[in-house]
């Protein structure tokens, strides 16, 4: 009497997208057995859809966006005496999770005190966790988080952008697994606030060449500014440095002129604040010639 086969249970496998699936080796009660298999979904790798004694290796593959799962049906048999025996069929199955994926997401600048704008990441992957990192947390952006980055209040106390790289990471997680796709990469520029440094009050004469230079602790300043009185000999309006020459007047004449500086990067122009000084104009000296005694 020849005894019934049976095969050893096999555990439920899960792997990623890409990785070497190992040989799922088969045990029994019988020595001799010999171990059938048959399997659906071929689409998790190059595999046979049956086959004989144990499941060779292969290379997962899934190129869906869900996971595919592939049942594999087992069956023992034991011949002697030319009469085979087959046993109860157990089944397994090897799930191949997608690979996760993030779409591109745009580079900002922003002015520091500004609020960025919120970054939504997105996927081919239902259930995909974005999880990212930032070089430059000074910027007012935590050093690492998951998921969404939410509208934040930009930093940038220095004269000069900060630029930080923020990556970001998609992973998929089923049956225990987690798979992670390729990484993407963009940046949050935050420009300096612009400065002008104060400049003095000026008084000059009708006629002189007067000018103004301005100057800053952030490089890269432009200025733009106006006046309240053009009848100094200056315009109403202008931008850099001022030159003019001053007008003949037959009074003190004031203008009153309102400087303000503006910092432009990656074309985000960032205003500071103004700053307000007077230039007057003084008429020239006259001189009374009086006749003598003849």
């Amino acid at each position: 009497v020849n005894p019934v086969p049976s095969v050893n249970a096999v555990s439920n496998l899960t792997y990623c997208a890409g990785v070497s699936v190992p040989s799922v080796v088969f045990t029994g009660n019988t020595p001799g057995a010999v171990y059938a298999w048959s399997r659906t979904n071929e689409a998790i790798g190059s595999i046979a859809a049956n086959g004989t004694g144990n499941v060779p290796a292969f290379t997962a593959t899934n190129a869906t966006t869900a996971p595919l799962t592939s049942t594999f049906t087992v069956v023992a048999t034991y011949t002697n005496n030319g009469v085979s025996c087959t046993g109860t069929p157990i089944q397994f199955t090897i799930t191949v999770n997608p690979t996760p994926t993030v779409a591109a997401v745009a580079n900002q600048t922003v002015c520091n005190g500004s609020a960025t704008t919120a970054v939504t990441f997105s996927g081919t992957v239902t259930n995909t966790v974005f999880n990212w990192t930032n070089n430059v947390s000074s910027i007012g952006l935590a050093a690492s988080g998951s998921g969404n980055i939410a509208s934040f209040t930009a930093v940038n106390n220095g004269g000069a952008p900060v630029t930080a790289t923020i990556t970001v990471t998609p992973t998929f997680t089923n049956g225990g697994i987690t798979c992670s796709g390729t990484p993407t990469s963009f940046t949050i520029t935050v420009n300096p606030t612009a400065q002008v440094n104060q400049p003095a009050n000026l008084t000059t004469c009708g006629g002189a060449l007067t000018t103004v230079t301005f100057t800053t602790t952030t490089p890269g300043t432009t200025y733009t500014w106006t006046n309240n009185n053009t009848a100094t000999g200056l315009a109403a309006s202008g931008t850099g440095n001022i030159s003019f020459t001053a007008a003949i007047v037959a009074v003190s004449t004031i203008s009153t002129i309102t400087v303000t500086p503006n910092y432009t990067n990656n074309g985000v122009s960032c205003p500071g604040t103004p700053k307000v000084f007077t230039i007057t104009v003084d008429p020239l000296p006259t001189v009374t010639v009086t006749g003598g005694a003849g």
